[in-house]
């Protein structure tokens, strides 16, 4: 799986809470739904978009569809940003600090 649908999957709010929720156990779509205030069509979306990053796993159980967690995509993809922002040179990496304290809030 590339990371950028993994990066692209984990950005937007919802899906994070979608993980969030899944975080704990394995959950029906509809009562993932409940969670929610938005309209099926648009969790659908939310739902492809993390099944297609590999971030959840359906599986079906009779009439409903039941999702997952699938932590070893979120384990990969943290270790890959952890081994891009490791190869940053000390010099840069202080640099890009120096300007990010800087910044007006």
């Amino acid at each position: 799986m590339a990371i950028t649908e993994t990066l692209q999957a984990l950005s937007d709010p919802t899906r994070r809470e979608i993980l969030r929720l899944l975080r704990g156990r394995d959950m029906p779509a509809g009562a993932i739904a409940n969670h929610f205030r938005l309209a099926k069509s648009t969790l659908s979306g939310h739902f492809a978009t993390l099944r297609h990053a590999g971030l959840i796993v359906p599986e079906r159980h009779g009439a409903s569809i039941v999702y997952s967690f699938n932590l070893s995509v979120a384990e990969e993809t943290m270790a890959a940003m952890a081994e891009l922002l490791g190869t940053l040179p000390r010099a840069r990496a202080a640099r890009s600090a120096s300007r990010l304290r800087r910044r007006p809030a």
